[in-house]
């Protein structure tokens, strides 16, 4: 599958994106609670499961968008996964991550298919916000160096395998926590951390970053 980068220029302050730690998506064990109800009366009627499908409908719609480059297929593709979720949502247990979680593995597992299915050129949609945090992780977090090698880290996650590349998209552009990565991967926490990692070190190699040059 061949890879389509779509640079987003950044639009937020001049503000290093990877001092911003905080994940839109986050909720609190206030907001899961109210939210289980929720998921236990939309189990005996169905009816129930629209405050759901319109809480995350925007979000999931998003997640697919970003992946693919033609809107018309992410909303059917959106819609397959929303199908799906009703359909399988007398399966669903609570393990201690958002709903969305169990929504977005859905989602991952669908976006795949369809890509498979089409033969889909792959979107990697990234703006100059996620390439300050991926630099910043790799030890360069000059303003400098990022417009230095800002078109060259793209390039490389773009290059990236698809198991990869969701694991950069997910901890860095959306901003996930790795029990949260690991609950929509089906891995645990620790191991979400691990490979995370371990693709991060495949990027350094490929930039002519100043760290790399001394360890040689």
């Amino acid at each position: 599958m061949s890879n389509l980068v779509t640079p987003i220029n950044s639009t937020k302050a001049d503000v290093p994106v990877y001092m911003q730690v905080i994940s839109k998506y986050n909720v609190s064990a206030e907001k899961q609670h109210e939210e289980m109800l929720e998921i236990e009366e939309a189990k005996k009627n169905p009816a129930k499961f629209e405050a759901l499908y319109v809480r995350y409908h925007e979000q999931i719609f998003r997640y697919v968008y970003q992946r693919m480059d033609d809107k018309d297929e992410a909303k059917d593709v959106t819609q397959q996964i929303f199908l799906k979720a009703i359909t399988n949502l007398k399966n669903y247990e609570y393990k201690g991550v958002p709903f969305a979680s169990w929504l977005y593995r859905i989602a991952k597992s669908e976006t795949m298919e369809a890509h498979r299915q089409n033969q889909k050129t792959r979107a990697v949609n990234i703006d100059d916000t996620h390439i300050a945090d991926v630099m910043g992780e790799l030890g360069e977090k000059e303003i400098d160096k990022v417009e230095l090698y800002g078109d060259k880290l793209a390039d490389a996650i773009a290059e990236l395998e698809d198991d990869d590349l969701q694991l950069i998209e997910m901890r860095f552009f959306e901003k996930r926590s790795f029990k949260e990565i690991g609950e929509i991967l089906e891995i645990t926490e620790n191991y979400a951390k691990v490979r995370t990692y371990r693709v991060i070190d495949k990027l350094k190699l490929k930039l002519p970053l100043t760290h790399n040059k001394s360890a040689r």
